[in-house]
């Protein structure tokens, strides 16, 4: 094929999970049902937060950020593939895969944030529980939301970009249910140096710093509970941070699991189904973790259960 910038005008093609006809109705019917449980699951989070008063603290506030982040996330990845499944037509427009891919990275780089943000609310509430409240004020729980926005919003609008200055040849197919940014690169027809040095900047960065700021949180915490001399205390501690510790470990063990199933098999096909941990799954289980063990967001459910 010849390089050049046809794609601008015939735009990519989304391989999807699997190529096979017969499979279409069931992909399609299962992940239709999982989007539908996230979405619903994440609404009825953000309801039960805002409509109980006794829920307008900091740890639920995040809570109800984080559902509302993986209801965009998962939007952004899979409404695509359950049209073009439904309408039999893979093709993607040139400015609809780059506006995919930016909120796509927008997304994943704010939940990497804000779970960071949440392992630092749990060690001022476990460590500094006297300056708790005076500390975590509403107005600083603002800030640190907007601040994980506004850094999310930067790197994602930087390599979204990078990836306008390259070009393309013509009839492309991305072997992946949606556009990701390095399956993207990879057709580039020209040098995408530049482009693998700062995708590899924003992984550590994106990965590294979050995880080490997660880690030195609950290093602290652990060593805050052992002081404590009660066992009915320790576990009340430890019981507020069981959920984001289980919410952190899918996240970050999916996102492993991706980077590993590229690299060893060097299948993008391999890579696709492995992102349907992070992309799909891991957001639909949230709102179990959060409600399932925690008795204000279940007492929230029972009183809107109630409401006309």
């Amino acid at each position: 094929m010849v390089p050049g910038n046809d794609t601008q005008n015939s735009g990519f093609l989304l391989q999807g999970l699997s190529v096979e006809p017969e499979l279409q109705p069931f992909i399609s019917g299962l992940f239709l049902s999982m989007y539908l449980i996230t979405v619903f699951g994440n609404l009825l989070i953000i309801l039960a937060v805002s409509s109980d008063s006794h829920l307008h603290t900091p740890m639920y506030f995040f809570i109800s950020n984080l559902s509302f982040i993986d209801i965009c996330f998962t939007t952004t990845t899979i409404l695509k593939m359950l049209i073009n499944i439904q309408t039999q037509n893979k093709a993607i427009s040139y400015g609809g895969c780059i506006t995919q891919m930016y909120f796509y990275i927008l997304f994943a780089a704010l939940d990497d944030f804000l779970l960071t943000v949440m392992a630092y609310d749990r060690f001022l509430a476990i460590c500094r529980p006297l300056h708790y409240t005076v500390i975590m004020n509403p107005r600083l729980c603002g800030l640190l939301v907007l601040v994980c926005w506004l850094i999310s919003a930067l790197l994602s609008l930087l390599e979204s970009l990078l990836v306008l200055q390259l070009s393309f040849c013509t009839d492309l197919e991305i072997p992946h249910f949606f556009c990701e940014i390095k399956q993207v690169v990879q057709l580039a027809c020209c040098d995408t140096f530049l482009n693998d040095i700062i995708m590899y900047f924003t992984s550590v960065l994106l990965g590294g710093g979050p995880l080490a700021g997660i880690l030195y949180s609950y290093s602290k915490i652990v060593f805050s509970i052992h002081g404590i001399s009660s066992p009915q205390g320790k576990y009340k501690a430890f019981s507020t941070c069981v959920s984001h510790l289980l919410v952190v470990f899918l996240y970050y063990c999916s996102s492993l699991g991706v980077y590993l199933s590229s690299a060893a098999t060097h299948s993008s096909h391999s890579s696709a189904t492995a992102s349907v941990m992070y992309t799909v799954v891991t957001p639909m289980l949230n709102p179990f973790i959060y409600s399932l063990r925690n008795k204000d967001i279940k007492r929230a459910l029972k009183v809107l259960q109630k409401c006309p």
